[in-house]
């Protein structure tokens, strides 16, 4: 397959690194754009109505935000990225719905996102990010399985398991 633009959500965990990983070999293999997508959880989208009254102050916000960008900016490494064309965003939102809509936005040609993310009481509740990108996705969606939960290093290619939507 030819890609012409390939989306890479991230949420910097070590299961995401896996997912790096694919896409960035995908990336080279097609000299596909890579984008590169961190979405920053709607907090009044994740708390019961009764809670929503309380205010989080605008610069817990902005220093999200800030974090995010100086963490993004290194996804994927220079090494990697240098000569090939990378387009970076962090954004607002619920995250499955906001990956579908950049992926829809950018016209993007394959969606290449990690099994797991991060986990706990919040995946139970919300259910599996992954899952909800295959399904309302507006294109093919490669999902990767990591072998092991261990910071994926450099030049060492996970086991990808190939799902389309």
């Amino acid at each position: 397959m030819n890609f012409r633009r390939i989306l890479l959500p991230t949420d910097f965990s070590d299961f995401s690194r896996a997912a790096e990983q694919s896409a960035c070999e995908l990336a080279g293999e097609s000299g596909a754009e890579l984008h590169v997508l961190h979405v920053l959880s709607d907090i009044f989208l994740s708390v019961p109505q009764t809670a929503a009254a309380i205010m989080i102050p605008p610069k817990v916000l902005e220093n999200q935000v800030t974090d995010a960008e100086r963490e993004i900016a290194n996804v994927p490494p220079d090494s990697w990225a240098k000569g090939r064309n990378v387009v970076r965003a962090v954004r607002i939102g619920s995250v499955y719905e906001t990956i579908v809509q950049y992926a829809r936005d950018h016209d993007v040609d394959l969606i290449v996102i990690g099994t797991h993310g991060r986990t706990g009481l919040r995946h139970i509740l919300l259910g599996s990010v992954a899952e909800r990108v295959v399904r309302l996705s507006p294109c093919s969606v490669l999902t990767v399985r990591p072998t092991r939960p261990a910071r994926v290093k450099e030049g060492v290619s996970p086991q990808p398991a190939l799902k389309t939507a």
